[in-house]
């Protein structure tokens, strides 16, 4: 990239996209290792898993909802704005759920407050940030890299949050948590820009935000991805929520389902960035195809052995290499169909999709388990939703849409 396209952006690339990982990191930290706190909050209070299920369920429908829209906000008044109010809402969120008296401060806190601010600081934001200043070969790569760093935030918060959890009790270890996130508005400056000072804009049309709206939607390959992506977020968010609970019920002591998370969260760093670097080589919709295949068959095969220790470790390796390896490629389709312009909007659009199926996942994963007393019923419905997306992602075309060049 040239000397004048990265002033325009206001840092080195590399720099900001140092920053950026930082960012994701401490985003993506607290919120995966939600499902720490379940049993602590639930014991002390009274509540029953619904009750949580339903507020982390919340949680993530507000994340997926307002990534759209402080996508578009970060496409037009600056990412690192967005990333300022992104710390804020998070700390006052985890601060609230930390005192929370019922069941609806839990919801405010931890579901409304938390799910915005994961939205305003999370990769979709992230990332359209990273393609801006790099050049279209480079952007899978990177893109890996900032998904990478976001799974070191899995991987390093479940540890340390159940650390936290038996030296402070889950409160305090929720309003440390909470001071953690004020650290995001800091690293913010480095990514200041919107998608205006960009230097990677000069071959794209100048659209409206409607226009660009309507070209996407008319678009079958961006319809099948958003639909596909609903399968990825069922997937990985009743996980998070639930396999900690999940093992206690199977019996084994707390330290496993720490090492599973972390496992998830250790593993998720090598599977996304070998994920970015594939991408830049082979065919993405083929290999987002193969990626939801082979969670399916991992969940199989992991409810159909013994449950073990042993093979609880090696289900989490295995879905670790498979957890959000899905997101270089779908962010990387993006790019390649609509360009930078509306990144942030049209890729927070995909995760949308992605976030109603977390919020399935987690709610159902809650109110099933309280109407059969099993988690069976999530488990199997994700392996036939793996397969569908599949079938949904095999035909999506890796190529830009055609349309009229204009300058921009």
């Amino acid at each position: 990239m040239s000397a004048t396209s990265t002033a325009r952006v206001g840092t080195t690339p590399w720099i900001a996209i140092a920053a950026g990982c930082a960012i994701a990191l401490l985003t993506f930290g607290p919120r995966s290792a939600i499902g720490f706190f379940q049993i602590p909050m639930l014991a002390e209070h009274g509540w029953s898993r619904e009750d949580f299920a339903i507020a982390i369920a919340i949680q993530n429908l507000f994340w997926g909802a307002g990534q759209p829209i402080f996508g578009a906000i970060a496409d037009r008044f600056g990412t690192a704005r967005v990333l300022i109010l992104s710390g804020l809402l998070y700390a006052v969120g985890l601060g609230i759920t930390a005192v929370a008296p019922t069941p609806f401060w839990l919801t405010i806190g931890s579901g409304v407050l938390v799910g915005l601010g994961v939205a305003a600081g999370s990769f979709g934001i992230v990332l359209a940030a990273f393609a801006r200043r790099v050049s279209a070969e480079q952007r899978s790569f990177v893109f890996g890299l900032g998904t990478a760093a976001g799974s070191a935030g899995m991987f390093l918060f479940a540890p340390l949050s159940q650390a936290l959890i038996d030296s402070y009790g889950w409160s305090d270890s929720l309003l440390i948590l909470s001071a953690m996130m004020l650290l995001v508005p800091l690293l913010a400056y480095a990514l200041r820009g919107n998608s205006r000072t960009s230097g990677n804009l000069g071959a794209e049309v100048e659209q409206t935000m409607g226009a660009a709206l309507r070209e996407a939607f008319a678009t079958k390959s961006y319809v099948l991805l958003t639909t596909g992506f609903f399968v990825c977020g069922f997937q990985v968010a009743f996980i998070t929520a639930h396999f900690p609970a999940y093992i206690a019920d199977l019996g084994m002591a707390p330290v496993w389902a720490v090492t599973a998370l972390a496992l998830i969260g250790f593993f998720n760093i090598i599977g996304s960035i070998g994920s970015g670097l594939i991408g830049q080589r082979y065919s993405k919709p083929h290999f987002l195809a193969l990626i939801y295949i082979g969670r399916s068959i991992a969940v199989t095969l992991f409810l159909l052995i013994p449950q073990t220790p042993a093979t609880v470790v090696v289900f989490a390796t295995v879905m670790g290499l498979l957890w959000l390896s899905t997101v270089p490629p779908t962010n990387a389709l993006v790019a390649i169909m609509f360009g930078t312009r509306y990144l942030g909007l049209l890729g927070g659009l995909v995760f949308l999709s992605h976030q109603i199926g977390s919020f399935l996942g987690v709610w159902l994963g809650g109110y099933l388990y309280v109407a059969m007393g099993s988690y069976d019923p999530v488990w199997w419905l994700g392996v036939m939703l793996g397969l569908i997306a599949a079938v949904l992602h095999w035909p999506i075309r890796e190529a830009p849409v055609q349309r009229s060049l204009q300058p921009a």
